[in-house]
């Protein structure tokens, strides 16, 4: 032990800083891809055949960015303001029990219809197209509700749209122009309209015009604040790697409107959120960016 320490290797600046780039590498990799990680990379990238999308598009560079991490939090807390979305989540989703696993799925998917084959991602639909139409319950109200419920598709369709768009113009690389997000809106929405979404928006202002449509059917409810309260106060996770989702999720409230965070009751405090939050994920997106970045292990995607 006592030669080890002496190693003056292990003292080499970029000995340190290669280790703490693989630590965080793996970490961030298995959270997000669990053991089948290097797998699905492989398929997802170098499977050849048609693909919908290529890397010019703007779906290629708002699912690729470190933003989509906060992106995915507060589409989570969006989303369950609807009630009777939220009874699909809390009965059925295990988002509890197995939150990695619903994650590693959730990101599998995203990869898979934007950057994979056309039949890979039409394969990967017809999966949870038929998870979905397993998924039934009834309202507290007494009333049946599927989870292929084209109505209830769109509410989480809109509000990861928001989400996603939201958190990369303030967190991602260079910001979307308006044609560009227009664009965005529209790519997302042909595929979640495979999905089962009918008449999914084709802009941005028609996004946010279908999301103020829903705003009378979403309340709190206890499932909703159920989620907050496990997103924002016990996530899964300790020591370091619970610092930096603390730095995400924070970011990823600072951009919910007030609405959503009166209705949440999360507070509103736009100069905290301005001066101190904001630069803080800032920080955190660009650990998580030069993390993602090694190259150790994972060749050129191709394009």
């Amino acid at each position: 032990m006592l030669a080890s320490l002496l190693d003056t290797r292990l003292l080499d600046p970029r000995t340190l800083v290669t280790r703490s780039r693989a630590g965080l590498t793996a970490t961030v990799r298995d959270k997000i891809g669990g053991d089948t990680f290097a797998d699905t990379h492989e398929r997802i990238w170098f499977t050849e055949g048609e693909r919908w999308f290529a890397d010019s598009d703007p779906i290629w560079r708002v699912h690729g960015d470190a933003a989509m991490f906060i992106g995915g939090i507060r589409a989570l807390l969006l989303q369950s303001l609807h009630p009777v979305a939220m009874l699909g989540v809390s009965e059925h989703s295990g988002f509890r029990s197995d939150p990695w696993g619903r994650l590693q799925r959730t990101s599998t998917y995203l990869a898979t219809t934007t950057y994979g084959t056309v039949e890979d991602a039409e394969r990967i639909i017809r999966i949870v197209r038929a998870i979905h139409g397993r998924v039934t319950g009834t309202t507290p109200g007494g009333e049946p509700y599927r989870a292929d419920d084209p109505h209830l598709l769109g509410w989480v369709h809109v509000a990861e749209v928001d989400s996603f768009v939201s958190a990369y113009q303030a967190f991602g690389g260079r910001r979307l122009t308006r044609a560009e997000v227009d664009t965005y809106v529209a790519q997302s929405g042909s595929v979640a309209e495979r999905l089962g979404v009918v008449d999914p928006p084709q802009t941005w202002a028609e996004n946010q015009a279908l999301l103020e449509a829903y705003r009378p059917e979403l309340s709190s409810s206890p499932a909703a604040r159920d989620v907050a309260h496990f997103l924002l106060r016990e996530p899964p996770l300790t020591g370091p790697s619970k610092l930096g989702y603390a730095a995400l999720a924070a970011g990823a409230v600072s951009l919910l409107p007030p609405w959503v965070r009166s209705t949440l009751l999360l507070p509103t405090l736009p100069t905290t959120d301005r001066f101190v939050v904001r630069p803080v994920v800032r920080s955190a997106l660009a650990a998580l960016r030069w993390a993602l970045a090694d190259p150790t292990g994972m060749p050129e995607p191709r394009r």
